[in-house]
Formats: C-alpha cells, sequence, structure tokens
C-alpha cells in the first residue's frame, strides 16, 4: 500500500495508539500488551530477550536487506510494517525476505518537512517504522520520535546515519557472496558479517556471521572459516583474504586486478 500525505491523514485521522493499530492491523495480530515482536529464528541471538522490544530504536546500517530480515518474522506474524523516505526500497526483495505484502505501507518521498508529522502517525498506527532519514535530521526531532515510538509501543528503524543513541545498533561490515566462479555460474547466497551493540542489555559489541540469503533462499546462521561447518567464501579476516576485503566468490584468493569486494556504503545498495 502506498500512502500520501493527505491519504495518510485520511486513514490515521480517526483514531490513534493502539486502537488504531488494532484497526489497521486486524484480530489476531501482535497488539502492545505484549512487549516483544517476533523476528526470524536466525536474527535471535542479535535482540535482547530474541525479539524486537516494543518502544525500542533499532539503527540498521550499510544494508536494506537486513533491514527487511529484522522487521520480516513480525510482518510474518501479522503486524503491520511502514516504509518511510525508502522510494527505491525492492518490493521484491521485501516479499522474498518474508514481509507480507498487503501489511505494508510505503510513503516513499514525503519530503524533508512532512517527514516527522508522517514518522509521528504511523508510530501511533503500525508496529514497526522502517525509515531512512533525511540528511541531517536535528537531534531534537529524532529525540521525540524515539520517545514517541517508546510512548506508543512501536518498533523504531532507521537506516542509516540516526543522530541520536539507538538501543540496538546492527551493522553489516563484511559480505562474500557464494555461486559465482570464474566466468561462470549465478549469485546463489550471500554470507554477512553483522555488528552487533547498542545500551543496556546489548551494551557488549559482538559480531555475528549470517547466510543474508542462504542457497535456500532463507535467512540463516553461518559459521567462520576452519570451524568444521559450512563456511562459504571467507569474508574480512578470514583465510587468506586480505584484512578489511572480502574474497571474491568462488576464487582461492584475490589476484591481481581482482576487485576488492568491499562492502559499499550506498544506503540502499542491496535493496532491489
Amino acid at each position: 500500500m502506498v500512502a500520501t500525505k493527505s491519504g495518510l491523514g485520511t486513514t490515521l485521522g480517526s483514531s490513534s495508539g493502539v486502537s488504531a493499530r488494532r484497526e489497521l492491523v486486524g484480530p489476531g495480530a501482535i497488539l502492545a500488551d505484549e512487549r516483544l515482536l517476533p523476528v526470524v529464528p536466525a536474527l535471535r541471538p542479535l535482540l535482547p530477550g530474541q525479539g524486537l522490544r516494543r518502544g525500542m530504536t533499532v539503527t540498521v546500517s550499510r544494508s536494506a536487506a537486513l533491514a527487511l530480515a529484522l522487521v520480516a518474522g513480525a510482518s510474518a506474524a501479522g503486524s503491520w510494517v511502514a516504509a518511510v523516505g525508502l522510494p527505491d526500497l525492492g518490493i521484491v526483495a521485501a516479499a522474498e525476505t518474508g514481509i507480507a505484502l498487503e501489511r505494508l505501507a510505503l510513503v516513499p518521498a514525503p519530503g524533508p518537512r512532512a517527514w516527522p508529522t508522517v514518522v509521528a502517525a504511523l508510530l501511533d498506527a503500525v508496529d514497526v517504522v522502517l525509515v531512512r532519514p533525511p540528511a541531517r535530521l536535528p537531534g531534537a526531532q529524532a529525540r521525540r520520535l524515539a520517545a514517541r515510538a517508546r510512548e506508543r509501543g512501536a518498533v523504531l528503524v532507521p537506516l542509516g546515519s540516526w543522530s541520536e543513541p539507538a538501543d540496538l545498533r546492527l551493522a553489516l561490515t563484511a559480505s562474500a557472496w557464494h555461486g559465482l566462479g570464474q566466468g561462470h555460474g549465478h549469485l546463489q547466497a550471500r554470507r554477512v558479517e553483522v555488528l552487533v551493540a547498542g545500551r543496556g542489555a546489548a551494551d557488549r559489541e559482538r559480531r555475528v556471521l549470517l547466510w543474508l540469503p542462504s542457497p535456500d533462499g532463507t535467512i540463516a546462521t553461518a559459521t567462520r572459516v576452519g570451524s568444521g561447518g559450512p563456511a562459504g567464501p571467507a569474508l574480512a579476516g578470514e583465510g587468506d583474504a586480505p584484512a578489511g576485503e572480502d574474497r571474491v566468490p568462488g576464487t582461492p584468493g584475490r589476484g591481481p586486478g581482482t576487485p576488492p569486494g568491499r562492502v559499499p556504503d550506498a544506503p540502499l545498495a542491496d535493496a532491489g
């Protein structure tokens, strides 16, 4: 569902808070009296309580695919997800991740002036709000939106830079595709390293390996090279890949002229 600014006001104007969320989501959904929204099993070790706690702010850096994976479990369980300021968000990628498109509200380009109002209205009405903040978002606005998420029991998920400390921070720090040989094959799976940090129960920084996606298209845990499990291509610091770079999938190492395979810093580089 693509929402315009006027249409959003019509949709949300008659109700607010939990009553609006119930109206949008329908019976059987996870409502505000349940404090955790589910995530897919592979992501549970990343989160305190193994789920998305209502009222929290979770920033995701360098990977729209990771952000979609983070909210897919709640969507599949019946929650609405809204995406604000993400005009190039991949709808096919969202569906393949497990997000229910019939419960996905899109506000692709609200404009910098309308952006805070639109996000605040959606935090009143839906369980999970995925946002791309405008450039140089004032800290006061970020604080107000985080406070609104806490008050309304919604989960706020900013992609990229966020001007205030978040409850939890996820960042994709390394990535390597599997299945592409020298001049043949096709991309089948991607193995990534995710940095997890935050406040409170999440204040201890950790690094977790995931398949995003795995060869069968799901999101799954991965193992390090040499640990005895199905490791796939090496990530930064593993095997003989140079520090800070990924090994090119399907090759024994980097030779002259081989692209380094660094993780791009484009906001939605993997959103298609």
